[in-house]
């Protein structure tokens, strides 16, 4: 008999991404920012002063389902900005307020940045003085912003940009049944030199995944069916994808630093191990994690100056 020929297997090629190793879901987050002043700002509809005459209207005799499933949303959504904060933040302090009382509470909290959460309804449903208070304040304001998705749009209007459906349409046309951008999904960076995206060309970092230093390319979540027809005046673009084109923006000239993404970066710490939902999934990259300290970093340096 001929002895055994032992045959030792390779382990099979990850497909994603680009035949490298990701990382552990579950990594230990080390907390980099000794402290930080957070004003946290629910962008969802709570009561019905909170709404247009359109809404109304439009929404006769299912304004409090609409209402309440916002309510539910704005919790969950809101506490995922909180969580971040948290686990980066050794000293973290924050305050959650709604969108229009945005304004007096920046001026009374003092925060070192503002960060803003998603919406779901469209703004002409939101009540008109609302709306008109957030622009007349982000387009003063000196404290660093994070407007997340919805908020990503809301700033894009109060600068003068226009929204519309992910197949270009206005949005009073298909209020329903959108084309959604929605789960993972690429993003490429247009302008790495931004410190937001700080590391991203150094080769050794383990921070970043290699299709991020090698491509330009983000790995994030996505969940919206509205998109900014354009870069609003005074910003600059940093991040694109074939079916969204403005991704991520930003602002810092005139004292401001007002940065806008299109995806959400805030649920980078979802870990949870039940049932995924519309609104919980399984944490499967950690850019939106490195952006968010970046942010915060920034807007620290920035609050310094």
């Amino acid at each position: 008999m001929h002895d055994a020929v032992a045959k030792v297997i390779e382990p099979e090629s990850l497909p994603f991404p680009y035949n490298k190793s990701t990382f552990c879901r579950y990594e230990p987050i080390e907390q980099k920012i000794d402290y930080a002043k957070v004003l946290i700002v629910n962008d969802l509809l709570r009561y019905d002063s909170d709404l247009s005459d359109l809404a109304r209207k439009d929404w006769n005799g299912t304004t409090e389902a609409k209402l309440e499933f916002e309510r539910m949303v704005s919790g969950m959504a809101c506490n995922n900005i909180a969580k971040n904060v948290l686990r980066l933040v050794k000293n973290p302090k924050t305050m959650t307020v709604h969108l229009s009382e945005l304004a007096d509470a920046a001026e009374k909290f003092s925060p070192d940045a503002i960060v803003m959460s998603g919406t779901f309804a469209d703004f002409d449903y939101y009540n008109p003085e609302h709306i008109a208070s957030f622009t007349k304040f982000i387009q003063e304001t000196k404290i660093p912003v994070l407007a997340i998705c919805g908020a990503h749009q809301l700033v894009a209007i109060a600068f003068g940009s226009k929204l519309k459906t992910l197949d270009d349409l206005e949005l009073a046309a298909k209020r329903t049944d959108r084309m959604v951008e929605y789960q993972y999904r690429f993003v490429k960076i247009v302008d790495k030199s931004d410190p937001i995206f700080e590391g991203n060309d150094d080769k050794k970092s383990g921070i970043w995944q290699e299709y991020t230093k090698d491509d330009d390319i983000l790995r994030v979540w996505q969940n919206h069916g509205v998109q900014v027809d354009g870069v609003p005046a005074g910003f600059k673009l940093l991040a694109t994808s074939y079916l969204c084109k403005n991704q991520a923006m930003v602002k810092t000239n005139e004292g401001q630093m007002i940065y806008c993404v299109q995806f959400h970066l805030e649920k980078s710490f979802e870990d949870w191990s039940k049932n995924p939902t519309r609104w919980e999934h399984p944490n499967e990259s950690r850019d939106g994690r490195i952006l968010f300290e970046n942010f915060l970093k920034l807007a620290l340096k920035h609050r310094n100056e």
